[in-house]
């Protein structure tokens, strides 16, 4: 029998210890409901940790977060949403749940997210063909930033909304400023490969509260205040319960040792692959700061990349190409797309690496070892 080796995973689950004593207080208190003391502890916890004066609704999914942030928004069936194309489809997928139709903008080669100059071109155009977008869908990838200043400058100059999908950046920021505060709301993820996890899960974020206690109500299937079950408004069952908010309020613990540990990653893989010429990787421009969710690498064509991927995966070692850009999806081709190439190389170039909190060294080192390998 062939000796298999231990696998390592691109983004594993990662428990701090607290979390079963939350978790068995929901149990204890029999509080097993989308409602109770963990669910308004983990809200406090992010709203504490983010600050900026948000209000923070914890909900099931993050794409569940983005649904309902877009109905806040005021997107209707017939409208049109700016979408940044490199991004995972869970971004997009809650314009079509609307009955909207999205329109995707291509990334810049610094951050790896939305261009601005690509985007005001894409509002110019839609303005004269067909009226202003409603809203604008940007996303803080692989929990880098995007170009905050410059996107909201373009975005309040036509007076465009803008959705911040950060649920790769919980503890990102961007001039000291935390990611998930800069959009009109701001969107979470706590799926279980995500910097924390509450194993499924999101939260809504922003600093109207008007917006969190719609959210709320919206999440809750819009029961009206009556004393029967009474509904004036098409609701969903979208709220957290509060024994995944338990787990998150164990993980908010240690959100910045995950994040020190992710970047620590990141560090390892540039120190050992950095002097490689044929390997690039991401450098955070000036004032930003990522919580490096996933590290990722550029090699200089497809053919190397996966030279690379299968290599790794016959040493049982997980990775995974880039996101594919949303343009280039089977659904959504035939949608509106200003793009200019970059998002389509770094996708054909572009693989990411194991970068779990939970990794030890000696898994590090089966991972370069093996690139090594491949390209010396």
């Amino acid at each position: 029998m062939i000796e298999t080796k231990e696998k390592i995973w691109l983004s594993s689950p990662h428990m701090g210890g607290s979390e079963q004593d939350y978790v068995n207080e929901a149990f204890d208190t029999n509080w097993i409901a989308p409602l109770g003391p963990n669910v308004n502890a983990f809200e406090h916890a992010i709203t504490e940790n983010l600050g900026d004066g948000v209000h923070v609704a914890a909900l099931s999914s993050g794409t569940a977060a983005i649904h309902l942030g877009l109905q806040l928004l005021g997107v209707e069936k017939g409208d049109e949403v700016l979408c940044q194309s490199f991004t995972f489809s869970a971004s997009a997928n809650p314009i079509m749940y609307l009955g909207a139709t999205p329109v995707f903008v291509d990334s810049e080669k610094d951050t790896w997210n939305m261009s601005p100059s690509l985007l005001r071109k894409a509002i110019e155009n839609r303005i004269l063909e067909k009226g202003a977008p409603k809203a604008i869908i940007a996303v803080h990838l692989y929990g880098m930033p995007y170009n905050v200043e410059a996107i909201k400058s373009v975005a309040n100059e036509y007076s465009i909304p803008v959705l911040e999908d950060s649920a790769e950046a919980l503890g990102s920021t961007c001039m000291n400023k935390a990611c998930g505060t800069f959009g009109d709301i701001g969107v979470l993820s706590f799926n279980g490969n995500k910097i924390i996890t509450t194993s499924g899960g999101g939260a809504l974020v922003s600093k109207n509260k008007l917006f969190r206690d719609k959210a709320i109500f919206l999440a809750t299937q819009a029961r009206d205040d009556a004393p029967h079950y009474q509904h004036s408004n098409v609701g969903y069952n979208y709220r957290m319960s509060n024994v995944l908010a338990g787990i998150g309020r164990g993980q908010m613990e240690v959100l910045q040792d995950r994040v020190n540990a992710r970047r620590s990653n990141y560090e390892f893989y540039e120190n050992k692959l950095g002097s490689i010429k044929e390997i690039e990787f991401l450098d955070e421009p000036e004032g930003f700061y990522s919580n490096r969710w996933l590290s990722c690498i550029l090699t200089p064509s497809f053919e190397i990349r996966e030279l690379i991927r299968l290599a790794l995966l016959e040493e049982n070692i997980e990775s995974r190409p880039l996101w594919k850009p949303l343009h280039m999806q089977p659904i959504f081709t035939e949608y509106k797309n200003f793009t200019d190439g970059t998002s389509e190389s770094l996708f054909a170039r572009g693989l990411c690496l194991p970068s779990g909190s939970n990794l030890s060294l000696t898994d590090l080192e089966r991972v370069t070892d093996c690139i090594k390998k491949v390209m010396l």
